[in-house]
């Protein structure tokens, strides 16, 4: 039972990878914290479903192994991250068209790569064989287009992978689609690559999104793997719970208000500080913090099933670039991870962005069966996950370095503050703890943030 009176420096509001990392670093300076989370568990929308030996994502966001973040975090030392195939599979008028660097190529090279291996790369042995429902068949060239279109994909995927985030920041900021097109990028490499990729790694299949976070999305994509945690989503903010020092983390206690010296709870009293941040979803931060802006939301469906006998095409991410279904992204995720199914079994997930259809299972199953051209019905569905607001929407004009300081001893982090991944989360945790530091006047060794704001801003 908690002391109704607890004292602590500094109390975190939620458990997700945000406040669990900024907690981290406040400890690190000789900060007393104390996490209240009103889950029974942490972790957030990180959170991983068990269920007969699966382990199956609520909504299972993509990571990348070249999110600086993931290396930052001492925390997160121990974390295992399992890669996808390089590059990513794109099912293309009836066709599968690998776009994927070659095995051992990285960094801008391997993004280079990438798109080369579009133009000219053989069928992958993987594929299934023909037969009466066999998937479909590889095949060079598209959906990239002409050699020059490669070229200029070429160069601009090597020049991303390349340029510093600040300089990225600093662009002129307009919706993804149109600014991809104003950079001489013709239509079909759009639609047939960019943005089935961009919508798995966004979520955003219109795109929307501030063309500044997406040039982030695909920076990180061309420098890096597209992976997942091993073991679950729920795995990272596992680990930055477990390290916490005993007695910092408390579950199952739901906050009913906060002031800059106090957070009052529904049934374990007031908890005195010195500093609170709020590191909560947009929705419940502003329950808590009147006023602070709330974005909109793309809704998210995951929809998991099990077979036997999986489709053939490995750990590759499959894109669906013809937008023929409600899937939006799909992959046998047990092939990248096999830590996620019982021996035996395969793990297939798939994603549907915005509203999912009314029979969404058969509706996903219709369309897994023309995308893998493997039969489905056969298929045992696990569990469907739908979230409605998923992952906050990043439309321009947006704030990539939204101010985590509101007033002296009121704070708030999360990648609402940032771009809406888990890099965006982990990364505005440091920009928050520097901040109250910086107020608190204690001195401490984190590593890069943002300077405080000695002024107050919109928020």
């Amino acid at each position: 039972m908690l002391q109704p009176a607890y004292q602590a420096d500094v109390v975190v509001v939620g458990a997700g990878v945000a406040g669990l990392s900024a907690a981290h670093r406040l400890i690190s300076a000789g900060v007393t914290t104390a996490v209240l989370e009103a889950a029974p568990c942490v972790g957030g929308r990180m959170s991983t479903e068990k269920v007969d030996g699966f382990r199956l994502d609520r909504i299972g966001q993509l990571l990348s192994t070249a999110y600086p973040e993931l290396a930052l975090a001492p925390a997160l030392a121990a974390l295992a991250l399992r890669s996808f195939a390089p590059g990513v599979l794109v099912h293309s008028d009836g066709r599968h068209h690998r776009a994927g660097a070659q095995p051992g190529a990285g960094g801008a090279r391997g993004a280079l790569h990438a798109v080369r291996a579009l133009a000219g790369a053989p069928r992958p042995s993987g594929l299934p064989r023909p037969g009466p429902a066999s998937a479909p068949r590889a095949r060079p060239g598209a959906p990239l287009g002409t050699a020059v279109d490669q070229a200029r994909l070429a160069g601009a995927l090597t020049r991303l992978a390349t340029t510093p985030v600040e300089r990225l920041l600093r662009r002129p900021e307009l919706p993804a689609g149109r600014a991809l097109a104003a950079r001489g990028l013709p239509a079909g490499t759009i639609d047939g690559f960019l943005r089935p990729l961009l919508a798995a790694l966004l979520c955003d299949p219109e795109l929307s999104t501030s063309s500044r976070c997406a040039d982030l999305a695909l920076r990180a994509f061309a420098a890096g793997r597209l992976c997942v945690p091993e073991g679950g989503a729920d795995v990272l903010p596992e680990l930055l719970a477990r390290s916490l020092p005993p007695g910092t983390l408390h579950t199952g206690v739901r906050v009913t208000s906060v002031a800059t010296d106090t957070v009052t709870t529904a049934e374990h009293g007031e908890f005195r500080c010195r500093a609170v941040l709020v590191a909560t979803d947009a929705v419940a931060a502003a329950e808590l913090l009147p006023g602070l802006r709330v974005p909109d939301f793309h809704p998210v469906t995951v929809v998991h099933h099990t077979t036997d006998e999986p489709p053939a095409t490995g750990g590759s991410l499959l894109l669906d670039a013809d937008r023929g279904g409600p899937v939006a992204h799909t992959a046998v995720v047990s092939e990248v991870d096999p830590s996620r199914a019982p021996a035996g079994r395969a793990l297939v997930s798939s994603t549907v962005l915005g509203p999912p259809p009314a029979d969404v299972d058969t509706a996903v199953r219709i369309h897994l069966a023309r995308l893998y051209g493997v039969p489905t019905a056969r298929w045992e569905t696990l569990a469907v996950h739908h979230t409605p607001r998923a992952v906050p929407a990043m439309r321009p004009p947006h704030d990539l370095r939204r101010p985590v300081r509101l007033l002296a001893g009121l704070y708030v982090c999360g990648d609402h503050r940032d771009t809406s991944t888990v890099q965006g989360a982990l990364h505005s945790a440091p920009r928050a703890a520097r901040a109250i530091l910086a107020d608190l006047g204690a001195a401490g060794s984190l590593h890069r943030a943002d300077p405080v704001r000695t002024t107050a801003r919109a928020a």
